[in-house]
């Protein structure tokens, strides 16, 4: 399966970590959904990436951002903020995927209009089935609004 008219469904994920970027590389792989997954290790990196700056000029348009919040250069948050005060990018659904549970993490994460937050298993099985999860409800079962 794959995304509108056959095309592969764009993911950005925004994560410092090659583990996680492994884990979450593996867990879409056995997935059902045709998928190109890019992937960034700063925030300042994410920006680019989603504002086509630089290397990223050809950069394709997400239809989905796995973000995690602590990163370097530009945290996750600061990420959000700038996502969504700019016009052209503000209604690409952003899951929030960290290792933080802490509360005020999920309040700041839905305040600046995150639309999922989740804290990262840190077992290898219930990673890959978090992810599996959030492929299956983000790509298949809503619908995400065009450019």
């Amino acid at each position: 399966m794959s995304g509108e008219q056959g095309k592969p469904v764009e993911i950005l994920l925004a994560e410092d970590n090659p583990g996680d970027v492994k884990l979450t590389r593996k867990a879409l792989e056995r997935g059902q959904i045709a998928n190109n997954l890019h992937v960034v290790e700063d925030g300042v990196e994410a920006l680019g990436y989603l504002r086509q700056e630089g290397e990223h000029a050809d950069a394709r348009r997400p239809d989905l951002i796995l973000l995690d919040l602590d990163m370097p250069r530009k945290d996750g948050k600061e990420v959000l903020r700038e996502l969504r005060d700019d016009d052209d990018l503000r209604r690409i659904p952003v899951v929030v995927m960290t290792s933080s549970a802490a509360e005020e993490d999920i309040a700041k994460s839905y305040d600046l209009n995150a639309n999922a937050y989740l804290t990262k298993p840190v077992d290898f099985d219930g990673f890959l089935d978090v992810v599996g999860r959030i492929e299956e409800f983000w790509l298949t079962v809503v619908k995400i609004p065009p450019e």
